[in-house]
C-alpha cells in the first residue's frame, strides 16, 4: 500500500512537471525571440532623420532659380496628399509617398494637371560634410523605383552616407533627370490664407 502510494506520488508528480514545463517552454521561446527581436534591433543605425510631411516644388522654387544644395526644382509645380520617411545613422533609408503630382494650375498643361508622368521616383539625400578645412554639399541619389500616374511610390535602400552628414535634407527627385518634385518641409494652408489676406 506504501509503495503504491508512493509510485502514485512520483507519477503524479511527473505528470505536474511535464504539463508545468509546457508554458515553461513558452516562456523560454519569448524570451529567445525578444532577445533575438533586440539584437536585430542593435544591428540598426540610430534615426537620423523621422519626418511625415513633405513639400512640392511651388512658387519660386519652380525651376533653377532657387536650387536647393545645388538640385533646382522641376519646371512645373507638384503636389503631394501625403509622405512619411526615416533614415538612420546606417543609411537605411525608407519613403513612402502619396499622391506626388503636377497641381491643378494655369502653368501646368490641361492634359498633366493631377498625374504624375515619371515611371520611377529617385531620393535624394543631402548633407554637408568636410572636406580638409573646408565644407561641402555631398549628394546621394539612389536609383529609380517604381511610381504610379497617381504618384504613389515606395523607396526602401540602403545607402553610402558621407561622414559627417550634417543637416541632411531627403528629396524625391524625377527619375529621369536631376530635379527635385519633393523635399522634407511643409506649408500650412493658414499660411497661404494669410499670404492671399488683406
Amino acid at each position: 500500500m506504501r509503495k503504491t502510494l508512493v509510485v502514485a506520488v512520483v507519477f503524479a508528480s511527473a505528470v505536474g512537471l511535464a504539463a508545468a514545463g509546457s508554458p515553461f517552454n513558452h516562456a523560454s521561446k519569448r524570451g529567445l525571440n525578444a532577445s533575438s527581436q533586440l539584437s536585430k534591433e542593435s544591428k540598426q543605425g540610430a534615426a537620423l532623420i523621422s519626418f511625415e510631411s513633405m513639400y512640392g516644388v511651388d512658387g519660386p522654387f519652380v525651376g533653377d532659380g532657387f536650387p536647393i544644395r545645388d538640385i533646382p526644382g522641376d519646371e512645373l509645380p507638384w503636389t503631394l496628399r501625403s509622405a512619411r520617411g526615416r533614415l538612420d545613422t546606417d543609411g537605411h533609408l525608407t519613403i513612402k509617398v502619396q499622391g506626388l503630382v503636377f497641381t491643378d494650375d494655369e502653368e501646368v498643361p490641361p492634359e498633366m494637371r493631377g498625374i504624375n508622368d515619371e515611371d520611377e521616383f529617385r531620393a535624394a539625400v543631402s548633407c554637408w560634410t568636410e572636406e580638409g578645412d573646408s565644407i561641402t554639399t555631398k549628394n546621394v541619389i539612389t536609383s529609380g523605383f517604381p511610381a504610379t500616374r497617381t504618384g504613389n511610390a515606395t523607396i526602401r535602400t540602403t545607402i553610402d552616407l558621407p561622414n559627417p552628414c550634417v543637416a541632411p535634407i531627403v528629396m524625391i527627385l524625377a527619375g529621369s533627370e536631376e530635379k527635385w518634385f519633393a523635399v522634407t518641409g511643409f506649408e500650412s494652408e493658414e499660411g497661404e490664407d494669410d499670404e492671399g489676406g488683406d
